[in-house]
């Protein structure tokens, strides 16, 4: 009998994390004959602490990797630090102290809790995102990118956010036009900027032929972004200062074509100062300088009331010969299509609801085949339907399945439009009017013009040290030792790019680096990501569904297509975890004063607790409220798997022989091992610790008979183990060390089973008489129907029930009841 002892979490805890870190434990070797599973969780941004929230998402991924490990696959883990970004330049001005002191300062203290948890972290292989060694390669990057016609500087609106004195992509705006970080209203701002053309790959992006396993929902979300429209371009005509001019706009129904009773400009087009007429400018004027101020979320409102202002010009429909008087409105962006619409009020709401309000005429021109004409002026909203063309010229009852096509294909015929796809997604925009980012390899000469800096030249160092304006400025505009330099084309004076890089840059290609974190010579050895990517499980939240996982898609087909790569998607397996929320059933949030800090559970029940309570609240991918109480539950588990090994009578030497009772045990092994091993197959951890549970106290009923001697209830109790050692890692190595076992129990294979012990040998079989239950009788797993029917007749019960009555049939459901329907002779 192993010596009882107490179960001490604290001690074993620290003593066994310890040990695996001494024996490099979980490092995952290049040169593993095993198969490669790269396991890779979304990286945390160091704000110092990591909360419930982490070890929701960290727990059962770590377990799902130990897992994968003990089923034979060279398992890497990799842990680093997204530790560039605007908080902790926030958190420098505020505290008076360096972004880099506050962000260094932060990791350590995270990489002690993320050692706390147990994970079979990879350490050797961190990266750190805001050091050099990192963004010399990120600034690499930018430079391919550059090189290949993907980075570009243009001055164009974007998204300024006041406060933070930076631009923000569009998906760094939230609903109501605040910025995402400060919660400051958002405006508009003319600017240079670099962007990335993600555009140019919409279709690819668009393909999802090569990811295995892809939460659907996310794969829509990303669809939807990208925005894919088919139409057609018309080209509508002015004559502007005695010259012939032409203005594209895109239409998915060009069948509306002969229903345009106006046109619409957005705001910024530069059509808008040449068709302005004289008596129009001073208003158009003003509303351009309105628009301009109001962020791109506010515009595109459906609740927004409509606006526009006439410009007192026209165009041509080039179809029928129309003028159509060309407006202004905010609701008209120039980043989608060509910042130009055709306004068709009859079969459009956003134009029928614009028309209305400006008392512009309304034409019908679709109409369903079997309706009767109607007078638009008393429609009270827009007919968008497909249907028979009317007063359409020689279109005139083109039938609703034709009509698209045989007006684009006369539109091309003519010369005056084309077929066409658009696409709602724009280009990214990367730089940051900030200091806390990786610096834009690019430097400006009065003689050369804009110049990339040479490879051999990275990294572009950003200062340490600092002097933050009261403003918010980039303090690097201010930074003489970083801002001069010379030009590498002719050596005279030149200045740096003053903009960083935005921080999805770094999370875009973070898991490449991962496979060779230390090449000083090259972002990646192609040898080792040959290795290890793609990643084979990805885990982290669906809010990053149209950010950081578009982004490191595009990355990895343009790094394909450059000839980097070999595989053109980063992740083949994506899993979505749920939301932890506090004990009120809300989000957690500092606001609403629900926040859980980790530290104290752990110091209280220990780490393999905590970890096994945050996979049991609920299905992982749904989420689960925190409640600090339901800990014991968990706790009282955990030491009762503790007493069972120390309490039970289980010597290196069991009893090799065999009973009905060890029997039972063994077939009770078989079946656990099978929930278990579907139930971690399907991340579904609350259910296997479910399966757990079940599995103990059955032990435990036995752990004072004769069967707890044998060799079956040893080989029992050891399973057990190896099943929770991914769950609780900790106190499993424990008592698989106790249980006299030299080797670690992560390092032994998962167990197998049989799947014909997994069925039973017997049943339970219902009998009813006239639907009401009169006896049960156990009989074998494998009866047939005919024999349940002699069993159930010859039960003495069964036929005192029947008595004098006739048996008119006998209904069997295999494996559950038997009915005998009787009537009176």
């Amino acid at each position: 009998m192993i010596t009882r002892t107490r179960y001490n979490p604290k001690e074993i805890e620290s003593k066994w994390q310890a040990q695996w870190e001494a024996q490099n434990l979980y490092h995952a070797a290049d040169d593993s004959p095993e198969q490669k599973f790269y396991h890779l969780v979304m990286f945390p941004y160091p704000s110092g602490d990591l909360h419930m929230g982490h070890w929701y998402n960290y727990s059962p991924f770590d377990a799902y990797g130990r897992f994968k490990r003990m089923q034979g696959y060279n398992v890497m883990q990799p842990i680093g630090f997204d530790a560039f970004g605007l908080p902790a330049e926030n958190a420098a001005i505020k505290r008076g102290i360096q972004a880099r002191t506050w962000t260094l300062a932060n990791i350590e203290n995270m990489r002690k809790q993320l050692r706390a948890m147990g994970a079979q972290w990879d350490w050797q292989r961190e990266v750190v995102t805001c050091l050099p060694d990192y963004y010399k390669w990120t600034q690499w990057l930018f430079l391919q990118f550059y090189k290949h016609g993907l980075a570009y500087r243009t001055k164009a609106p974007a998204n300024w956010c006041p406060s933070c004195h930076t631009t923000l992509a569009n998906e760094q705006v939230l609903g109501d036009g605040t910025c995402e970080r400060c919660g400051s209203v958002v405006i508009r701002k003319e600017i240079d900027q670099w962007l990335l053309k993600i555009s140019s790959y919409a279709e690819r992006l668009l393909d999802f032929s090569e990811v295995i396993d892809w939460p659907e929902k996310t794969i829509i979300m990303q669809r939807n972004w990208i925005g894919r429209s088919e139409g057609a371009e018309i080209r509508f005509t002015a004559e502007i200062d005695g010259q012939h001019e032409e203005i594209p706009v895109f239409t998915t129904r060009p069948d509306t074509v002969y229903g345009v009773t106006f046109f619409v400009l957005a705001p910024e087009h530069p059509w808008v100062e040449k068709i302005t007429t004289p008596e129009q400018r001073a208003v158009v004027e003003a509303y351009v300088e309105e628009a301009r101020r109001m962020t791109e979320i506010e515009r595109m409102s459906t609740e927004k009331d409509k606006s526009g202002v006439f410009t007192g010009g026209y165009v041509t429909n080039p179809l029928n010969g129309e003028q159509v008087p060309v407006w202004i409105a905010d609701y008209v962006l120039m980043g989608y299509g060509a910042g130009a619409i055709m306004g068709v009020p009859a079969h459009d709401q956003r134009d029928f609801e614009f028309a209305r309000k400006f008392d512009i005429p309304i034409r019908e021109v679709i109409r369903p085949a079997d309706e009767e004409p109607s007078d638009p002026s008393t429609w009270e909203e827009a007919h968008s339907h497909l249907g028979v063309m009317v007063n359409s010229g020689p279109f005139d009852g083109t039938p609703a399945d034709q009509a698209i096509k045989q007006v684009t294909r006369h539109l091309e015929e003519r010369g005056i439009g084309k077929y066409m796809v658009t696409y709602r997604l724009r280009d990214w925009l990367i730089s940051r009017q900030r200091y806390w980012g990786a610096p834009i390899p690019v430097v400006y000469c009065p003689k050369d013009g804009m110049q990339p800096v040479p490879e051999e030249q990275l990294p572009v160092w950003l200062p340490e040290n600092v002097q933050f304006k009261s403003t918010g400025e980039s303090p690097l505009r201010y930074e003489a030792d970083f801002l001069n330099t010379t030009c590498p084309v002719c050596g005279g004076p030149a200045t740096r790019e003053a903009d960083t890089m935005d921080t999805f840059i770094d999370s875009s290609w973070y898991y490449l680096r991962y496979a060779d974190p230390h090449n000083e010579q090259q972002a990646w050895s192609p040898e080792k990501l040959q290795k290890w990517a793609p990643v084979d499980q990805y885990v982290g939240g669906v809010e990053h569904a149209i950010l950081h996982l578009l982004y490191s898609r595009f990355f990895v087909k343009a790094l394909h297509d450059m000839g980097h790569l070999n595989f053109d998607e980063p992740f083949l397996r994506l899993f979505h975890q749920g939301m932890v929320l506090g004990s009120d059933g809300q989000k957690m949030s500092k606001s609403r004063g629900n926040v859980e800090a980790p530290d104290k559970y752990v110091e209280k029940y220990g780490a393999d607790t905590v970890r096994c309570y945050m996979m049991f609240i609920g299905p992982f991918e749904a989420g689960g409220s925190f409640k600090a109480e339901n800990l014991e539950g968990v706790w009282r588990f955990l030491n009762r798997v503790w007493s069972l090994v120390g309490e039970t009578g289980i010597g290196s030497k069991a009893s090799e022989g065999e009973s009905a009772e060890s029997k039972a045990i063994e077939r009770l092994r078989h079946k656990t091992i099978k929930r278990v091993t579907d139930d971690l197959s399907g991340f579904r951890f609350n259910t296997a610790l479910a399966a757990m549970m079940e599995y103990n106290n059955a032990l435990i009923k036995q752990q004072n008979e004769p069967v707890a001697s044998s060799a079956a209830y040893r080989r029992a109790v050891e399973t057990l183990l190896q099943l929770l050692a991914p769950l609780a890692p900790h106190i499993a190595e424990e008592l698989w060390n106790q249980m006299g076992h030299s080797e670690s129990i992560h390092t032994t294979s998962w167990p197998s089973y049989d799947e014909a012990m997994t069925q039973d040998e017997t049943f339970t079989l219902v009998v009813q008489v006239n639907g009401k239950v009169r006896e049960r009788i156990e009989v074998a797993a494998n009866i047939g129907e005919e024999e349940v029917r002699k069993t159930a007749l010859a039960s003495p019960k069964v036929l005192s029930f029947i008595g004098e009555t006739t048996v008119q049939k006998v209904i069997y459901i295999p494996g559950r009841l038997v009915n005998i329907v009787v009537r009176n002779k």
